[in-house]
């Protein structure tokens, strides 16, 4: 599905990226893991087209999308659900969702995508029309990725959905994105600080410090491995 080589990024002077090679399967969770400041939001900014390549390239599904810009990738069939839970606070939730599908520009699957996000999440169901800036810092989490999924994408990145919440409301979510894959073969690309919950859900996983990779590897052996969870996973 997503094939990525030598890619290189930058701001101004600070290399963030350092020719970054990764492969995702097809309908593959995979877990990009590091401290902070290892380099993995600006990895997907990089997908994404939020943060224009300085080099290397980008493929999906064979197709070279280095130097496309945000709306073409959402076109191609790519979502980024960034850090933070954004969200549109002054419009409902509904309101929030149908804007997540509207560029497909088809009638019959706003309904039918809203009917289906409603039945994955039930507690934005139970808040349709409240106003965003009402909900839960969980719940506000559940409305972005529902809305990155409206576009009905085959790849999805998600930027730290868990930061911030509570470790049940973690799991839930977690769980969610578990269901998505074994329903639908939606790839996965997930971007977590907190390894055990990544590794829990994740195939495979890559370890990034200081934007180079330092391991790539099946999950499970990822979480075997003391001498990387010590060295990259912790702090």
């Amino acid at each position: 599905m997503l094939e990525i080589t030598g890619l290189v990024a930058e701001y101004g002077p600070v290399r963030a990226l350092d020719g970054i090679d990764i492969t995702v399967e097809r309908g593959s969770i995979t877990a990009v893991l590091g401290v902070n400041g290892a380099g993995k939001t600006t990895l997907l900014r990089s997908i994404s087209g939020l943060l224009p390549a300085k080099s290397g390239a980008v493929r999906l599904a064979g197709r070279d999308i280095t130097r496309a810009g945000p709306e073409d990738l959402v076109r191609l069939g790519v979502s980024h659900v960034p850090e933070g839970r954004g969200v549109i606070v002054e419009l409902t939730v509904e309101e929030n969702l149908r804007l997540g599908g509207l560029w497909r520009r088809d009638r019959a699957w706003l309904k039918t995508g809203l009917a289906q996000m409603l039945e994955l999440f039930p507690p934005l169901a139970q808040r349709r029309r409240r106003r965003a800036e009402t909900l839960s810092g969980g719940e506000r989490q559940m409305l972005a990725i529902a809305r990155a999924l409206m576009s009905r994408p085959e790849l999805l990145l998600l930027d730290e959905p868990s930061l911030g919440l509570a470790p049940r409301t973690a799991a839930q979510i977690v769980a969610t994105l578990r269901t998505l894959r074994e329903d639908t073969g939606l790839t996965l690309l997930l971007v977590e600080q907190n390894a055990g919950t990544a590794l829990s859900v994740a195939d495979r996983a890559v370890v990034l410090n200081l934007g180079r990779k330092v391991a790539d590897d099946a999950a499970a052996s990822l979480a075997a491995d003391d001498r990387v969870r010590r060295a990259y996973l912790e702090g």
